[in-house]
């Protein structure tokens, strides 16, 4: 593995920015306390700071030589909310909020790359260092893109990384193109008419209407779509009734859909919305259904993805380099830049959790569970992959 020594050596630096971030959690768009460490580190630096960037944002910009490329890295900075189960010294402060996804992890080693390019400046050109807001669930990369993010800051490329619990630690993963899935929520409300569970003839039942509705959804799946277009819908919630003995007046349910391209999730959602107004009225209900599409599929461009494995390749060895890895039908906002620009999305093994200290809860380390902890053997590792991919880059013709 070939690493930076002097980010090797400022590893302890980086740690503690990490878990001082780890230990103050701060949801979607609330980020003011991390954002701040965030400027206020990167110009003690010297680096060329931008505050409120998509409400919480945070742009740093550093320039060298007379190179005209610019090259964008990004990470994010929100968490979750989730009370840790962790007791060690650097858990959260803040009750029912927890970096449970590794976003302060994503933070400190972009925060790594920007301390060693701003002290070495081997490079020409620009690299603009993306610290972003409201990933969970908020968009916040298309805020700060509404908000003039890639007109303000000019960029030939935007990269990004995730670690990857499972994934041997280090180890990197990357694809050409789909590599996560568009996010999208619907739900269905049903109107009926009530009646006493024994008359069932005196009413028009909506429970009932549901679940032809649920069965004939799944249709979409197995007979509309084809086989080798991925996609899931998944319905998660079905409520309705208050009694054992009584046809309520109104049902409702709700769930996901996921796909990789745009085409598969305009099918499926004509499909539903065919589907559910025809089966309500097959049983004399009225339905309404609503339909939110979140976040697009997150696609690398095929150029960009070589080039992030090559940069891979060279630093870890072709054998901890996976460059077709398997898509995941988890979702990412980091979609929204790869539609506004060329780039890459990419995995960082955070290995099996036996990185974690003493005190560290019950559960497994994976993303989204209150036991997770980020793997700090990683920080020297994704500051030197953001070093190098941005001298490789901006040296490139």
């Amino acid at each position: 593995m070939k690493l930076i020594p002097e980010i090797q050596a400022a590893r302890g630096e980086i740690q503690t920015l990490r878990r001082t971030i780890h230990a103050n959690p701060e949801l979607r768009y609330e980020e003011a306390q991390t954002a701040s460490l965030v400027a206020k580190t990167l110009a003690g630096w010297g680096i060329e700071v931008h505050e409120g960037i998509g409400k919480t944002g945070v742009v740093g910009v550093l320039k060298r030589g007379t190179g005209t490329k610019s090259i964008g890295l990004r990470a994010d900075m929100d968490a979750l909310p989730i009370h840790e189960l962790n007791t060690f010294d650097h858990r959260s402060k803040n009750e029912g909020k927890m970096h449970a996804c590794g976003h302060d992890g994503h933070t400190a080693m972009l925060l790594g790359a920007a301390q060693h390019l701003a002290k070495e400046g081997d490079f020409d050109g620009t690299v603009v260092f993306i610290f972003q807001p409201a990933e969970e669930g908020g968009a916040g990369a298309k805020a700060m893109i509404e908000d003039g993010l890639f007109t303000r800051f000019p960029v030939d490329a935007v990269f990004g990384i995730h670690n990857w619990p499972g994934m041997p630690a280090g180890n990197f993963g990357v694809t050409e193109g789909p590599i996560m899935a568009s996010s999208n929520e619907f739900r269905i409300e049903i109107k009926g008419v009530g009646s006493h569970a024994a008359l069932p003839h005196n009413g028009r039942d909506p429970v009932f209407t549901a679940v032809q509705i649920a069965n004939g959804l799944q249709s979409i799946i197995t007979r509309n779509k084809k086989p080798l277009d991925t996609a899931v819908l998944s319905i998660t919630q079905i409520h309705a009734g208050d009694a054992v003995n009584v046809v309520p007046d109104e049902a409702w349910l709700a769930g996901t859909v996921r796909t990789f391209t745009t085409e598969t999730l305009d099918l499926i959602e004509a499909r539903m919305r065919k589907i559910v107004q025809s089966t309500a009225e097959a049983y004399d209900c009225s339905v309404e259904i609503t339909f939110h599409r979140n976040y697009p599929p997150t696609i690398n461009s095929s150029e960009e993805a070589r080039f992030a494995a090559s940069v891979m390749k060279e630093m870890v060895g072709d054998e901890h380099v996976d460059d077709a890895v398997e898509p995941t039908m988890g979702a990412e906002d980091f979609s929204f830049m790869l539609l506004a620009k060329p780039g890459c999305y990419a995995f960082l093994g955070n290995g099996d959790g036996g990185h974690r200290e003493a005190g560290h809860g019950a559960g497994p380390c994976m993303l989204h569970n209150a036991s997770y902890d980020f793997n700090d053997d990683l920080l020297p590792i994704g500051s030197t992959y953001w070093v190098r991919l941005a001298q490789r880059f901006l040296a490139a013709e």
